[in-house]
């Protein structure tokens, strides 16, 4: 498979699997195990990264807005845009915590389809469970900073090989009873400081060995994943409502099955 056509579908895998609760890290497994495709590399990475966030800027880009304006001002916490803030920033302090901790074992990058597999399969029941016994009452100015604290540690779960960090986002908002689409929208939200974090993260990791990269590469990299996941964002809150999480539970323990047979 040429490097252009690999970019083009890791690319399109990201931009579908990031915003879904079902793991980009098993999706992106699969062209290595198929095609014996090789790693396009961190630069690469970073690409797709930043492509996922623009989208995702630019999809809430009004309540960015909004929140940024009512932190510019004094602090009010009966403004919803502050305290939406102040939830999001709660909310993304377990996973810094576990980057600046942890930050070496995920940089090593050792992982085993193995793991991303039985993780997919672990996670994929807690989403069940979570989804299962909900209430399903709460919208998103309903939740407390403890909550908010509790769907951040969730999240952080997402370093794990195959656990998604969309679907412990939504998993940890169902816990608390969130409807779904205000789960899914809060961990949409969830992953602008998160995923700025980790493309950081990448950055600093790119900066101490020398990267060698093709700027063709790149773009196409950044375009289809920023593309595609704004679109995977909007299909998604249209669907989750009428579809439930019962689907994804299915997909991702089918998925997880075959990685095993497939190793």
């Amino acid at each position: 498979m040429s490097e252009i056509l690999l970019a083009f579908l890791l690319a399109l895998i990201q931009g579908i699997t990031e915003f879904l609760p079902v793991s980009s890290s098993a999706h992106l497994v699969l062209p290595n195990l198929l095609f014996g495709t090789k790693d396009l590399g961190l630069v690469f990475d970073i690409a797709t990264h930043a492509g996922t966030l623009l989208a995702v800027m630019y999809f809430f880009k009004e309540e960015i807005k909004k929140i940024l304006l009512a932190w510019l001002r004094v602090p009010n916490a009966q403004d919803e845009n502050y305290y939406l803030g102040l939830l999001l920033l709660v909310a993304t302090l377990p996973i810094i915590v576990i980057g600046l901790l942890f930050g070496d074992l995920v940089a090593a990058r050792n992982i085993s389809i193995e793991q991303i597999a039985w993780f997919n399969l672990i996670f994929a029941l807690v989403l069940f469970v979570a989804y299962r016994f909900s209430s399903k009452t709460k919208g998103i100015f309903d939740i407390t900073i403890w909550h908010a604290l509790l769907i951040g540690i969730l999240q952080a779960f997402a370093v794990l090989p195959g656990a998604s960090r969309s679907g412990m986002a939504i998993t940890g908002a169902l816990f608390i009873g969130m409807n779904l689409i205000a789960s899914a929208r809060f961990a949409f939200l969830l992953a602008i400081p998160t995923i700025l974090g980790s493309v950081v993260f990448l950055i600093m990791e790119m900066i101490e060995g020398a990267q060698n990269f093709n700027l063709s590469i790149l773009f196409i990299g950044f375009g289809i994943s920023a593309l595609i996941a704004f679109y995977t964002m909007q299909f998604f809150l249209r669907l989750v409502e009428k579809i439930g999480m019962l689907p994804f539970v299915a997909y991702r323990m089918i998925l997880g099955v075959c990685l095993l047979l497939l190793v």
